[in-house]
């Protein structure tokens, strides 16, 4: 007989993540000049903002409440590119790499959670979820690639 687990694991940090990568992005918007690439900050925003209304009711089992923290790491990731963009030639540019580096810290904490036993709706979100990230961290490196210069 499968032992079932009913524990959801490290849901919390996915929100964490995704919630400082919210407010980077909201923050990027106002300090990059290209109008495309604002327009994918915004849609990286909702994408985001969507997987954190899906992930809370799985907060809420996993520490009895909702998640409103954020994740340091991504924290310290945005006052850096404040500050490098002071000097950068491109800013756009800065911002998309950072960006970038952010999706790839969302990929990190949603893979960590998902090497964890989850229960089955849990699972179930997570790999929805992580398969949107993907995507999305694969727009954020062509559009730095695209950025280069």
């Amino acid at each position: 007989m499968l032992n079932q687990t009913t524990s959801v694991e490290k849901v919390t940090d996915v929100i964490q993540v995704m919630k400082a990568g919210v407010e980077f992005y909201n923050d990027a918007i106002e300090q990059v000049n290209d109008t495309f690439v604002k327009n994918t900050f915004r849609k990286m925003v909702t994408n985001k903002e969507a997987a954190i209304q899906a992930l809370q009711p799985l907060a809420i089992d996993e520490q009895g409440e909702i998640e409103d923290g954020t994740s340091l790491a991504v924290d310290s990731r945005k006052m850096y590119t404040k500050f490098a963009a002071l000097f950068a030639s491109d800013e756009d540019y800065t911002y998309v790499k950072q960006l970038e580096e952010v999706e790839d810290k969302v990929l990190e904490v949603l893979d960590d959670a998902l090497n964890q036993e989850q229960p089955v709706q849990a699972l179930n979100t997570l790999t929805y979820i992580r398969a949107d990230a993907q995507l999305l961290h694969d727009e954020m490196k062509a559009l730095q690639e695209q950025t280069k210069h």
